[in-house]
């Protein structure tokens, strides 16, 4: 049970530690010029890529396994627990939205020219991108409370 709450630790890290260096760029690319938005979408999607989707994928398998155990160490889940119940359906619906909104998002924004033709689309992906990474952001932090309150 210790590898899987390091594990879920691990995800969790990787995942806020990624959202929060994803979103420093963000905002600091708005005193750069328009061209250098799509250096910052490219970093943006590989952070996505490297850090955010595969912390969110291990964060919600390990905390499925760590609640089977639970589950199947006392034969019933331990009483009701509103803390647990807000780590567990805010961790699941953010990591659902990082990795079927989010990350494909970024990864369309990283091919695309800012300053080219399908500047509008951009625009339209990077708007999309600041909504559903603030909403999973959020969730995150809302599972972060919560598992610190179980605790």
């Amino acid at each position: 049970m210790k590898v899987w709450l390091f594990l879920h630790l691990l995800g969790f890290t990787l995942w806020i530690g990624g959202a929060i260096a994803s979103m420093v760029a963000g905002v600091s690319v708005k005193r750069e010029g328009r061209e250098a938005l799509g250096v910052v979408a490219r970093a943006q999607a590989a952070i996505q890529k490297a850090l955010i989707g595969p912390g969110a994928l291990i964060t919600v398998l390990s905390g499925l396994i760590l609640t089977f155990g639970v589950t199947a160490r006392t034969g019933e889940l331990v009483g009701f627990n509103l803390w647990l119940v807000l780590m567990q359906a805010a961790g699941i619906v953010g990591a659902l939205v990082a990795l079927l909104i989010s990350l494909p998002t970024a990864s369309k924004l990283a091919r695309i020219d800012p300053v080219g033709p399908h500047a509008d689309y951009f625009d339209e992906l990077r708007t999309r991108q600041k909504i559903t990474a603030s909403i999973a952001g959020v969730l995150a932090m809302a599972a972060l409370v919560g598992g610190v309150m179980v605790r």
